[in-house]
């Protein structure tokens, strides 16, 4: 699968900062990939998720986040709940009609947000089905130790190395205090469309437990996890793209 040349565009906001998203037009539900903390569209599940989509005339967007990627913006003023709103923002602009929005690690607690954003505005039908990838709902709750909690709480930020960028990540306590006011797993999640979670079995950053909570929080009676023997948390390998791509097709062919 050769990759499709669709240049950035953005989406000008008053008082918001400017969005960059990629869109290709075709037949619905439209795709909605949102990627994990710190990351962008320009990764390589959303890439290959776009490049299927645009091959197969089904319309997709991918976002960067404010702050992330080649939108405007600085990533320390951004909350959970903002990018919950770049989100709803660029479907506004870009999306008729139902949604299958696609998740990645922090991306699958905003795909849980904005199915509920958008389920309470437009109805039900808005959503036509979610996956999750290595979904991280509540990542505030579970995703620290108490002592670094209270240093976000004292200090205003944690800043710590990971594997996966070179710059170290940083969780500010604006956000934290956005991720906490907006947990979902300890209530039923009232989601009624299908949903599809994939997760590595092998994830040292988002245990597998969590999809299994998340399945179980969910009001929907059509929820399915997929545990992939050896995956990690990226879940980028061949066989874990194929797999997120046919997951997807299963619900743009239903």
């Amino acid at each position: 699968m050769t990759a499709v040349d669709t240049a950035p565009e953005f989406l000008e906001r008053v008082g918001r900062p400017r969005l960059a998203f990629r869109f290709t037009p075709g037949t619905g539900p439209t795709i909605v990939f949102l990627p994990g903390y710190m990351s962008d569209m320009a990764g390589g599940k959303a890439t290959a998720l776009f490049d299927w989509a645009a091959s197969e005339g089904q319309a997709c967007l991918l976002l960067d986040y404010a702050g992330c990627g080649l939108s405007d913006g600085l990533f320390a003023d951004q909350t959970l709940l903002d990018w919950r709103g770049d989100v709803l923002d660029l479907i506004d602009a870009k999306v008729e009609g139902p949604v299958i929005v696609v998740g990645s690690s922090m991306g699958g607690w905003l795909m849980l947000l904005t199915a509920l954003a958008l389920v309470r505005r437009d109805g039900a039908g808005r959503v036509a089905g979610l996956v999750g990838i290595a979904a991280a709902p509540d990542f505030t709750a579970w995703g620290f130790s108490d002592s670094e909690k209270a240093i976000i709480m004292a200090e205003g930020a944690l800043v710590e190395e990971t594997p996966y960028s070179d710059q170290p990540y940083v969780t500010t306590r604006g956000f934290f205090q956005s991720g906490e006011a907006n947990r979902l797993l300890d209530t039923v999640i009232p989601l009624a469309c299908p949903v599809r979670l994939l997760h590595g079995q092998e994830d040292g950053d988002v245990p597998s437990d969590i999809s299994l909570r998340l399945a179980a929080a969910l009001a929907s009676t059509d929820v399915q996890v997929t545990l992939v023997k050896g995956g990690d948390h990226r879940l980028s390998r061949e066989t874990d793209i194929a797999l997120l791509i046919d997951t997807v097709a299963r619900f743009t062919n239903s």
